[in-house]
């Protein structure tokens, strides 16, 4: 829905608000006409319940509002009387209408000094719940959020099983653009397998300013862009659309920034004919192969010495290959006394790939030799022809069309690019695009496989791990990474963890608590 569409809707429910309780308003001592102004009458109708004013706002935040709703159709019938366990059924099934029975069919009076504790304790205990909830869905969804690591892309720096706070303030909090959907969880009801949103209405995009932008080599979690998958990690092959806000969430490093001239060379980026510096906690890793003398390999020596798991080497007594070895790793492993050969896996130049972008089977890339392409920046402009065609194509028709509700469409028509019919020289750009890959150069699925990033797509920034778990190692204690509890996730050096002075301010939290409730007693 567009701003003016939402505009019109949400002056229809100011006159559905009005029909439904300009008499209880009445009734209540104020004024009938107080019912139908916008905003004003929320305002008003805190004061006839009985409830702070600030719950106005928490009606125009997404998601929270659709939880707010139910609570003051309630509080509504409640504050003329209608407490029984039937009357909140009923204004709950019928999405508030019940409400208009009251107004008009039924002789109800106003109770000024209505008791606001609930009259059973499943009472207290839900209306706890609610606003628990509430609470929750507001940091979740602006502050910081919860994210498991799933794929190894950014090992070393971030491993499987490391479970992170990702901040949605540094780079602005965006808004939900789902208007309905099952609090505090993402695209699936977990047990049940199920989808926990309503695909429409979908709000306009929107963004809170936040105090950084994205810059080159952080690491960022965003919406994948061409996510058609029911869950992450589903197997089933069932494509469905899904919001962006709503897209399986990934985390990789962003190596080009909206500007940057962009290319790989042998598995490594060069910006503006300059390779990438990484930080110095990322460790770039490739994919190598090689011959053996027939000796054996011990898999935890191979793990502490070389950092290559269990599961990613594979050894049929002549040959190896091995996954996510860094230069370091492998100048060492060359000098393993069963290792006669080592081999890094890269593609050649002018090999085709046709699963890279922009996934045409034109252009001779491949994972390890891409591009120059060109980062695109809001505001800039570039010359359209047919050899940009494919590179923005995705671009123009999808993340500045259909998803922000414009309906473009790309086309060629001999030499002439053609937007919406008509002749198309050169494009603007409407928002900044992203270049994202994993540290794992071949076991990352990244740009290189679905191009651009959107800014829309941008979710927030990890900056903290605060559990670590490892599933190949055996004993609860051994699973836990315990070297990595509560360490940052950016900075330089080797990361330090402030688990213990946790700890030690929790227990100082609980013995203060524990003071002043003796205090309190005495």
């Amino acid at each position: 829905m567009t701003l003016t569409e939402w505009f019109i809707f949400f002056l229809i429910l100011q006159v559905i608000h009005f029909a439904g309780t300009w008499k209880l308003y009445a009734k209540a001592g104020r004024k009938a006409w107080e019912a139908l102004i916008p905003v004003y009458n929320a305002v008003i109708l805190m004061k006839i319940i009985n409830r702070p004013w600030w719950w106005v706002i928490l009606l125009f935040i997404p998601v929270i509002n659709v939880i707010m709703l139910p609570i003051i159709w309630v509080e509504t019938i409640r504050s003329f009387g209608k407490n029984s366990t039937q009357d909140t059924i009923l204004v709950i099934v019928t999405l508030g209408f019940y409400i208009f029975y009251v107004n008009y069919a039924v002789a109800v009076d106003y109770i000024e000094d209505r008791d606001l504790k609930p009259k059973t304790a499943a009472g207290e205990w839900v209306s706890s719940i609610l606003f628990a909830v509430i609470a929750a869905t507001l940091v979740h969804t602006y502050v910081m959020q919860p994210y498991t690591i799933p794929t190894g892309s950014l090992e070393r720096t971030l491993l499987v099983g490391d479970f992170l706070f990702v901040s949605k303030f540094h780079y602005g909090a965006r808004t939900p653009m789902t208007a309905v959907s099952f609090p505090m969880v993402h695209d699936t009801i977990p047990v049940v397998k199920t989808k926990s949103y309503l695909a429409n209405p979908q709000y306009p995009y929107f963004r809170l300013p936040g105090f950084q932008d994205i810059e080159r080599n952080d690491i960022v979690v965003f919406s994948l862009p061409n996510d058609t998958l029911r869950y992450f990690f589903d197997q089933s092959n069932i494509s469905v659309y899904k919001p962006i806000d709503k897209k399986s969430n990934y985390v990789k490093r962003c190596v080009g920034v909206p500007g940057d001239s962009l290319s790989i060379r042998n598995g490594y980026v060069f910006i503006d004919g300059k390779q990438n510096e990484l930080p110095d906690r990322a460790q770039l890793q490739f994919s190598y192969t090689g011959t053996t003398n027939g000796g054996n390999f011990s898999k935890q020596n191979l793990y502490n010495r070389y950092h290559i798991k269990p599961n990613e080497f594979f050894y049929n007594g002549q040959q190896f290959s091995s996954a996510g070895l860094t230069d370091e790793a492998a100048e060492k492993f060359k000098n393993h006394p069963s290792v006669t050969s080592l081999d890094r896996n890269v593609m050649k130049v002018g090999l085709k790939d046709p699963s890279i972008f922009p996934n045409n089977g034109k252009v001779d890339w491949n994972r390890d030799n891409f591009g120059p392409i060109y980062i695109p920046e809001a505001g800039k402009t570039v010359k359209m022809d047919l050899k940009n065609f494919s590179l923005y194509r995705r671009i123009i028709e999808v993340y500045e069309g259909s998803e922000m509700g414009i309906a473009n469409q790309l086309s060629v028509e001999g030499n002439q690019v053609l937007l919406n019919g008509q002749p198309l020289k050169e494009y603007t750009f409407k928002q900044n695009y992203y270049w994202m890959m994993g540290d794992n150069r071949h076991n990352s699925e990244d740009s290189r496989y679905w191009g651009y990033v959107p800014e829309t797509h941008i979710v927030g920034k990890p900056v903290f791990i605060w559990l670590s778990w490892d599933g190949n190692a055996k004993g609860i204690m051994n699973k836990i990474r315990w070297e990595r509890l509560f360490t940052t996730v950016g900075g330089s050096g080797k990361p330090v963890s402030y688990f213990v002075y946790f700890l030690v301010a929790l227990a100082i939290y609980i013995a203060y608590m524990q003071f002043r409730k003796r205090r309190k007693k005495a």
